[in-house]
This record gives C-alpha cells, structure tokens and sequence, in this order.
C-alpha cells in the first residue's frame, strides 16, 4: 500500500478589508511552487450539512507519496458543523492554523473562541501544528498617543508566538508569499514534518507486519456488526431555521415595533436583536452612550427610534424583572418602517443573505434612492468594524449565563441559573411547551430543575445557545446525554453517542483493560434513556473486546441470557478448534 500524508489547514490568510478576493492563498502558492510536488488536483468538498467548506488537493509528494491537503478558511465550521471538524483534526497528520496579522479581529475571534476547540481536539492525538502569520504590518506602532489605534490593528509577533505555546506548535511569519517564504521557510518546516510522519507509518506498518505473523489466537465471541447508525452520519444543524422559526411565530416576544402613526404593529426579541447589535444594546440598556464608540452607532440610535416608557413593575428578588407588556418602540423613518418585516427576517436568518434582503428593499419600494437609504441603515445597526457581522452561535454566547436581558431563572442545587426564554422556546420543544401551555412555568421566573447536576445543565444550556457541544469526558457526554433524551433534543443527544463511540475507539486495549470506566453501566443507561443506537454499538463493542470485559466484575451484572450467550459462543469456539 502507499503511504499518505493528510494535511489539514484551518484560517485565512486574506486581510478582513481586503478587496482584492484574487489574492493567493498560502496552500495553493505552495503546492504550485514546490520543487517536491507534482500531479496536483483539486476539488470543492461539502460537509455532511451539505455546505462547501473546504477545498481538497491531492497531489504526489517525494515520488510515490500520496498528498492530501484540505484548506478551510472558514472557522465556522467548529459551529455549525462539529462532526466534519472533528473528523478533518483526528485523521490529520499535520496541522496548519494561518491568519491575517493585518486582521485583529480575525486572529482574536480564533484565539477566544477556536483554539480552546484545537486544544480538546488536540488532547487525544499527537499532531504537529504549524502557525503562519502572513502579511506585512501595513502600520508600525509608535508611541504617540494619537496612535493608539494604529497600534492595535495588526496582530504582533509577541502575540503570534504565545498562541502557538498554547498549542504547542511552530510559529511562522511570513511577509510575503514569494519563493522565499514558501519554498525555503514555509516549505521546508511542512516537508521536515511530512518525513516525520512518514517514518512513523512505516515503523507502525512493520510492527502491523510482525503481528500478522504470529499465530492466530482463538477469537472472542464476535456479534454481527450493527447496521450504519444515523449518529455516524451526522444530524444537519437546525441552528438558525430555529430561531427564524422563532420570529414566524412570536412566541416569548418582548419588543413591539410601531410606526409614528401606531397603525400596525411588528413584534420581535431583544435577546435576538442585542446579539446582532451594539446599537439594540443601546436601545434596551444593555450598554450605555460611553460604551459605543461608534458615535454614528448613536447618532443613528436617537434619529431612527424611540422607546415609549412604561410602567415599572418591581424586579424579582434575584434581580429579574418581573413579566411586563413589550417593550414599545416607535420608528421614526416610515420608509424604514416598511421594511422592517422584511429587516428581521434577514437578522434572524443569520444576517448573512444580504443579497436576497437587497432585492427585496429595492422590490418593495421601487425606488433606488429610498431602497440606498434603508439599506445604509441596515449597515449602521448591524456594522462591526468595516463589515456587517454575521449573527450566529458564537453572538448568542454572550448572553449565556449572564443576568442581561433573562426573564426565567432556572434554580437547580441551590444554585440558580439566569436564562431567556426566546432561545429556550426556539430550540427546544418540551421548553416551548412549557413557558407557552398551561403550566405552572408559563408565568413563573423561577423554574426549578430536578435529575440532572448544574454543570450537566449548564452544558446543556451552552448547546442551545450557541449549536456547540464539547464535553470533558464520557461520564459527562453520559450525562449530557440524559439530559438531551429528558428536553427531547435529539441532536445533542445524537452528539453525545458521537462522542461516547469515538472516545471508546481511540481507546487502547491495554487502557480499556485498566480504566474504571464501568462499560456496562454505559450500556444500561444507554438503554434505560432509549439510545438505540448507542446500546447497540456498545453491545457489540463488549463483545468485540470479550476478554477483557469478561475479567471485569460488573460484566456479571449483564443480563443472564446475554452473559450465558457469550460464555456459549466462546466454549462453541473452542471446541470447533
């Protein structure tokens, strides 16, 4: 068989204000320049979502070694669709993290949010990680105060190499993507690496060779394999069809737009709309006039809306507010107001289809002055720093487990957890029915939680927030995993069994023989909590590795008819040979 070498590159290179989208990437130039590469070919490849999220070259390297290198640019990808990343990392036999140093936002967004998830990743396997800083500084920081700015738009060298520390990998500036810098500096730590792994295939292919040649052993009882299980193909995530879903519907809606002339009425959810905005922060008293910097964020505030005040009703004792009508806000733009309906759907859906929303505005109002003037608007509340944000899981993260904005309480181990119920109501439906039936939580703020612990919770209220899962162990992807089955969020708890099964194959034989991880236990929770599919593979797992289970004292606490079938199927075994 012929070796291979899985590269997988994760970032993009590209400054976040750059126009120019011809600009090369670092993966192409390389492969296009190397004197050690040859037979390149490339192709477009969809996750298990369907969405395009990465580029895949294969090509031959050192002769007859086989290359395979997947660029995603996109670090999405960790949100939205956590399976095929954690996928790309395990087969990965080198790793290349790689961003902008003119593009601070960028690189910070990777550090709070990504690394964390390498880091997890990276705890089960020993992968090389290269980090490439690419660009030239387009500013040289000065000490004058007037340049405090300018200071902190490019990402620094001291900064560059504490991140690759944390990961324990090789920090790389390269300045330009010339001969120099990919051939001789980039090329040359990649290709020192690519022959590192080789070696080591080739030492773990002889140590495979010599077991081949000893005698075979009498083999444990094996069951039929079980049928392909739905888990190991992925559930698509439903992220943000939920929270549109949400805006269809108005349940839990705690704003009430209205135009000057109060004829008609359009409802949505603060909750929504802070993560979208500094300017709706602003609006609701999430953040003060001092807090924005933008001043056209303010100016664009007290032109375009006022909030009516009402009557305030006493918070609750734990600093909740207690259940009041909407907030009413009165849209000072008629024009603006008309294309309100239209406004939100594009912010609830991800606020990512600016196309589509520029094609409605100017449909609707049929002229292109007044459709420019709206969708100038539109770019002033939802702007960061020089480019629409795009509202996903990693903005709702901000109001997790905070007092801001929560209307519900949920109290659990004489602990309380703050909490909104437009998030709760969108992503789960046992919580929909809940807050919105005839049911004592419907008009209560604090909700109290039995069965499960407050750090099992906590996870679970993570994923509904933010679409992400990444638990610390099996016991806690178990746990997790009853809480999902109890709110009847099947992709958690199919995410949970993705889990459990991949922790359990990366197992060594020698590690599943010494580990007080109780197997059994896991089978009959599995069970009990209706996780067919993760019952089924652990059945057959048990019986894959029946020596050592068989040795253990709990593989007596099987069922009899299921221990008798295995002792059975061994003596048949032994007698035949």
């Amino acid at each position: 068989l012929s070796l291979l070498v899985n590269i997988v590159a994760f970032g993009n290179e590209r400054d976040g204000f750059s126009e120019d989208s011809q600009q090369s990437s670092l993966i192409y130039t390389y492969l296009g320049r190397s004197a050690l590469i040859s037979q390149i070919d490339s192709s477009l490849s969809a996750s298990h979502v369907g969405i395009p999220v990465f580029t895949e070259y294969q090509a031959c390297v050192f002769g007859n070694v086989r290359l395979v290198v997947r660029d995603c640019p996109v670090w999405d990808i960790f949100d939205s669709d956590w399976y095929t990343s954690r996928s790309l990392i395990g087969g990965a036999d080198i790793i290349v993290i790689k961003y902008s140093i003119n593009d601070r936002t960028s690189f910070q967004e990777l550090k709070d949010n990504y690394v964390p998830m390498i880091k997890k990743a990276l705890n089960l396997c020993s992968v090389p990680v290269i980090i490439s800083a690419i660009g030239a500084r387009k500013n040289v920081p000065c000490t004058c105060p007037l340049c405090t700015s300018d200071r902190r738009s490019c990402v620094t060298t001291t900064e560059g190499v504490q991140l690759a520390k944390e990961l324990g990998a090789t920090y790389l500036e390269l300045h330009a993507l010339n001969d120099f810098y990919i051939q001789n500096y980039f090329g040359g730590v990649l290709e020192y690496f690519m022959i590192q792994s080789l070696n080591q295939k080739s030492s773990e292919k002889m140590k495979t060779r010599k077991k081949m040649q000893k005698c075979h052993r009498i083999q444990p009882p094996q069951l039929e394999q079980p049928e392909k299980m739905p888990i190991l193909k992925g559930e698509a995530s439903h992220y943000d069809a939920d929270l549109h879903n949400l805006l269809c519907c108005c349940q839990c809606a705690d704003v009430a737009f209205y135009p000057e002339d109060l004829s008609t009425v359009v409802e949505a959810h603060k909750i929504i709309l802070c993560s979208a905005s500094h300017l709706f922060m602003l609006l609701f008293g999430v953040k003060s006039p001092a807090d924005i910097r933008d001043a056209s964020i303010v100016r664009t505030a007290r032109t375009l809306f006022t909030v009516e005040a009402g009557a305030a009703l006493p918070p609750d004792p734990h600093g909740i507010p207690a259940c009041v009508p909407p907030v009413r806000v009165v849209v000072k733009d008629s024009v603006f107001f008309s294309c309100l309906p239209d406004i939100l759907h594009f912010i609830y859906s991800g606020a990512f289809q600016w196309e589509q929303l520029e094609e409605d505005t100017k449909k609707k109002l049929k002229d292109p002055e007044k459709a420019e003037h709206v969708l100038e608007k539109v770019k002033c509340i939802l702007k960061t720093p020089g480019k629409i944000k795009r509202l996903y899981n990693n903005s709702l993260r901000l109001f997790f487990n905070t007092p801001v904005l929560a209307d519900v309480i949920f109290k659990i181990q004489d602990a309380t957890v703050p909490a909104h119920r437009a998030v709760l109501v969108a992503r789960c439906e046992v919580m929909a029915a809940m807050f919105n039936g005839n049911y004592l939580e419907a008009n209560s703020i604090l909700v109290p939680v039995y069965g499960v612990s407050k750090d099992t919770f906590l996870s679970f209220l993570e994923y509904l927030y933010t679409d992400s899962c990444c638990p610390a162990s099996i016991l806690q992807a178990m746990s997790l995993l009853v809480c999902a089955e109890m709110y009847q969020v099947m992709r958690l708890q199919h995410i949970c069994e993705l889990y459990i099964i991949t922790q359990l194959q990366s197992m060594p034989s020698r590690e599943l023989a010494s580990t007080s991880l109780s197997i059994v236990s896991l089978l009959k929770k599995a069970k009990f909590h209706n996780s067919d599919c993760l019952s089924t593979w652990l059945l057959h797992f048990i019986a894959t590795n029946y020596l050592i289970f068989s040795q253990k004292p709990e593989f007596q606490d099987l069922s009899g008819n299921l221990s008798i079938t295995f002792k059975t199927r061994n003596i048949f075994q032994l007698c035949n040979c």
